[in-house]
């Protein structure tokens, strides 16, 4: 009953549910890891990529992309684009169920918590100096660090040296939690834009107590920042035959 598509579906279900929900509990009122700041949310994002990766490939996806920013770019890598429309729907589907699981799991601290712009936090992007320009060059950066260090990890010359096979899910969530505590500050680094648009789906049809508009406005960078970063990573690993 797996499938490539099954997998890429509940990786990013568990990347969004346990990725997200780590932002709930930091910041919803009332909710027993509140205020725990910073390294918290980075490592459990790192957690989360972790776990998502692990369940892809039991699913079915032994790519476990869980990101259609992945997916483009070593679609560019490879040229290859077979797998780009599929796989991204499984993805942005995957992200919207998992929103969904978040609002249902902390049901009562979503009344509980005043400030609208906490809850969208919990769903999709919020930069910390909102300015075009450079949010969408952090997304960029952050996305291509993710890529190329990723096909890196996955390369040729590592997995000749004996990496054992389990252990590219580790790296890959050593990888995340080093970019947020480098370079997330900004934007949060979201490097996925399933790890927005859908989300951002959820916040504005979802009945959340108490919240405010869903940021339309800022929804383009998360977008075209992960697909710009991932895009140029995957010609260079081209280039490089990595």
């Amino acid at each position: 009953m797996t499938s490539p598509l099954l997998g890429e579906f509940m990786g990013t279900m568990v990347l969004i549910l346990l990725g997200n929900g780590c932002v709930a509990n930091v910041v919803l009122k009332h909710s027993k890891a509140q205020g725990s700041g910073w390294m918290v949310i980075t490592s459990g994002w790192a957690f989360a990529v972790m776990c998502a990766v692990f369940v892809a490939i039991a699913c079915g996806s032994r790519d476990a992309h869980i990101n259609p920013a992945v997916t483009l770019a070593f679609a560019v890598a490879t040229g290859n684009f077979a797998k780009v429309v599929p796989y991204s729907a499984a993805q942005m589907l995957g992200a919207f169920v998992g929103s969904v699981l978040v609002w249902i799991h902390f049901g009562p601290h979503w009344k509980a918590t005043e400030d609208p712009e906490l809850k969208r936090a919990c769903f999709c992007g919020v930069p910390a100096i909102r300015n075009f320009t450079a949010n969408l060059l952090s997304e960029i950066i952050c996305t291509f660090v993710l890529v190329f260090v990723a096909g890196a990890i996955f390369s040729k010359a590592l997995l000749t040296t004996g990496l054992a096979g389990g252990l590219p899910p580790y790296l890959i969530g050593c990888l995340v939690w080093s970019i947020g505590l480098s370079l997330g500050g900004t934007t949060g680094y979201t490097m996925n834009p399933a790890r927005d648009f859908p989300t951002r789906i959820a916040h504005a049809v979802l009945p959340i107590a108490g919240k405010g508009g869903s940021d339309w406005g800022y929804a383009p960078i998360p977008i075209l920042g992960p697909l710009i970063g991932g895009t140029l990573a995957g010609l260079l690993l081209r280039t490089l035959h990595v």
